[in-house]
Formats: structure tokens, C-alpha cells, sequence
């Protein structure tokens, strides 16, 4: 049975009801899957599972970026059932947005390179589970959009700097071909949320998502034609890693 629309399929539909012309995307003439935003003939819609896991998250944004087919933000969503999206406003955060930093059922962490921290703002390179008063999960919050622009809205949103710091320093590069930053060890933001899963101690459910993440990559270069024939893999080889991926974080009692 197909799993039912998430906050980043609710998002996407929101923001492109609010453009006057549609978003002009690389490889814009494929016929592409309304929700994955795949090429339909690489649509992993169909393989999408949720993880049993103690992290909820939340993407903020930045104002086109859930309507770009690369962004992997959206594979978030499609694994970790709770799950909040939201644009960005400089002026006018989403009420809910607050809300949710401000309930007692969670415990927020900035996911954000320790260099950009605050004078006294705590930095955190795992997640405390076992000090988080009961009853709180944490609350991953991921600023989604170019590197410039997570930039510009961790430093104009003020509710976001008094915030616990979530920080790493990947001993790899990223593999993410198909947007890359400024930066050489930039990763994509689902590449990330894996990292924060295994700080968490959620390693398994970390695998089970960096294998949904190669999946979407491989399957959007096959779409749009770029890889070289001798790169090429058979795609069945990315889907059955994740789901081993998948079936080896299902029994993990967190």
C-alpha cells in the first residue's frame, strides 16, 4: 500500500501554487513522478518505507528549493515519519515553525557547522539521548537550501541562535553529484540527516537512509542522462541496498 503524501509533498504543492510560471528545472522537458520528481521510468515512490526511529525533524526551507527535483531534503520526509517542513521568512516564521521549537515534546538541535556558532551557543557533536528530559525527542532542524543561502537564514532568525549546535566534520567527501557548494566537503542535506541519525546512535536507520539517498542520486542521473555508459550500474543494485539497508534497521530496538 502506498504511503500517504509528507510535509515536503504538502510544501511542494503549496509553494508552486504561489508561482505565476512554473519552475524552470534542468532536464525540464522529462515527464517526471509528481512526488519524487524523478523521471517516471526511475520513480522510487513505490519503494518508499519509514523508519522506526526516536528523531523527528525539520526542514526549513529556503523559497524555491522545495521545488527543485535535486533537492534531497524531500528524502527525509519519505523515511522519518515525523517530519515538519516549512519555507523560510526573514520576517514572518510560520507560527507552527515556533510552535514546534517551543513544545514540551521536544528537545531542538541546529544541524549547522560549529564555525558559524554564536559567542556561548552549545556545540554538540552527538546527541545527548540520555540526558533529554523524558518524554523529549529530539528535534533535528536542517536549513535546506545553497550554502549562502543556510547562511543567510541561520544569521537572520533569531529564534535559531540560542539553539543547541549539532556539528560534524566528515572524514569523507560528499558524493553528491548532482548540486555541489562552495565548499569541497559540502554535503546534501539528506547526507546530513544521516550523519545526525548515527549521532543519535541510530546508525542503522543512518544506513538505511544514506542508501535511499544513492538510490535518488543514481536514478536522477539515469534520468537525465548523465552517466557514462561504462559508469552505468544496474539501478536494481542501489534498490536492493536499500532495501537491506532497510531490512536491517527495521528490528533495531532504539
Amino acid at each position: 500500500m502506498a504511503l500517504a503524501p509528507h510535509a515536503v509533498h504538502r510544501l511542494y504543492e503549496y509553494r508552486k501554487s504561489l508561482s505565476t510560471k512554473p519552475f524552470g528545472a534542468r532536464g525540464k522537458k522529462l515527464i517526471r513522478c509528481h512526488l519524487c520528481l524523478l523521471g517516471e521510468q526511475f520513480c522510487t515512490c513505490s519503494l518508499r518505507k519509514q523508519l522506526t526511529t526516536q528523531a523527528s525533524f525539520m526542514l526549513i526551507m529556503y523559497n524555491d528549493e522545495v521545488l527543485k527535483p535535486t533537492n534531497s531534503g524531500r528524502l527525509i520526509a519519505d523515511l522519518i515519519p515525523d517530519t515538519h517542513a516549512f519555507l523560510w521568512s526573514r520576517t514572518e516564521p510560520a507560527p507552527e515553525l515556533l510552535a514546534l521549537l517551543a513544545s514540551s515534546d521536544y528537545q531542538p538541535f541546529l544541524v549547522f557547522p560549529a564555525q558559524y556558532a554564536d559567542q556561548g551557543q552549545t556545540v554538540l557533536t552527538e546527541v545527548p539521548m540520555a540526558s533529554l528530559a523524558e518524554g523529549k525527542r529530539p528535534l533535528l532542524i536542517m536549513l535546506d537550501g545553497s550554502w549562502r543561502e543556510a547562511i543567510k537564514m541561520f544569521r537572520k532568525s533569531t529564534y535559531l541562535q540560542g539553539l543547541p549546535m549539532l556539528s560534524f566534520d566528515p572524514d569523507t567527501l560528499a558524493t553528491y553529484a548532482l548540486r555541489k557548494g562552495s565548499h569541497d566537503f559540502q554535503l546534501g542535506t539528506a547526507e546530513v540527516a544521516s550523519l545526525a541519525l548515527a549521532a543519535m546512535g541510530e546508525e542503522v536507520n543512518a544506513k538505511a537512509l544514506t542508501a535511499w539517498f544513492d538510490l535518488f542520486v543514481e536514478s536522477s542521473l539515469l534520468g537525465r542522462n548523465r552517466r557514462c555508459r561504462e559508469d552505468i550500474l544496474p539501478i536494481s543494485d542501489f534498490t536492493d541496498a536499500f532495501e537491506a539497508a532497510y531490512s536491517a534497521a527495521t528490528p533495531a530496538k532504539l
